[in-house]
């Protein structure tokens, strides 16, 4: 995974993803998706929900994404969540999950969820396990597409709104 020694030391920013953002995305989610943390999303993808994405950004450099996805009514899903190598435990994740939470609100979402293999990481920010089965639309959808469907090794969190 690529590492930002410049970003080392700058002041994180979190903001909404803008068009010059993509490549950078990309490239995080791309590394994450290598040791199979999270699906691989191609450029077009990207391009497509870029209004779903928060950026963490430090010294101009894009060190951190999370996305916010409708998944149905009144659910969402946190999804594409990384931080570059390196820069894991500043509390960018924690600040990229608060941004997605912060926006779910605006749009008046009651339950937000995620698939993930650090199930810890959400249960401190006051997310709870819940059953898979609970999430029947996400199985369907992008599990499918998934190299480890059907044995599935991430858990489900959901947090209330």
């Amino acid at each position: 995974m690529a590492t930002f020694e410049n970003a080392e030391s700058g002041e994180i920013l979190v903001r909404q993803a803008r068009m010059g953002d993509v490549e950078a995305i990309h490239r995080l989610i791309t590394e994450w998706s290598r040791g199979q943390a999270m699906l691989p999303r191609s450029r077009a993808e990207l391009y497509e929900a870029l209004r779903d994405f928060q950026v963490a950004e430090a010294d101009g450099q894009v060190v951190g994404c999370a996305a916010l996805t409708i998944a149905w009514e009144n659910l969402a899903e946190i999804r594409s969540l990384g931080v570059a190598a390196g820069l894991q435990g500043r509390g960018i994740g924690r600040r990229l999950v608060q941004a997605c939470l912060d926006e779910a609100r605006r749009l008046g979402v009651r339950r937000v969820f995620a698939l993930t293999n650090n199930a810890r990481f959400f249960e401190r920010l006051r997310f709870a396990c819940v059953p898979k089965e609970e999430l029947p639309h996400k199985i369907w959808s992008d599990c499918l597409k998934c190299p480890k469907f059907p044995d599935c090794d991430e858990g489900a969190v959901a947090i209330d709104l």
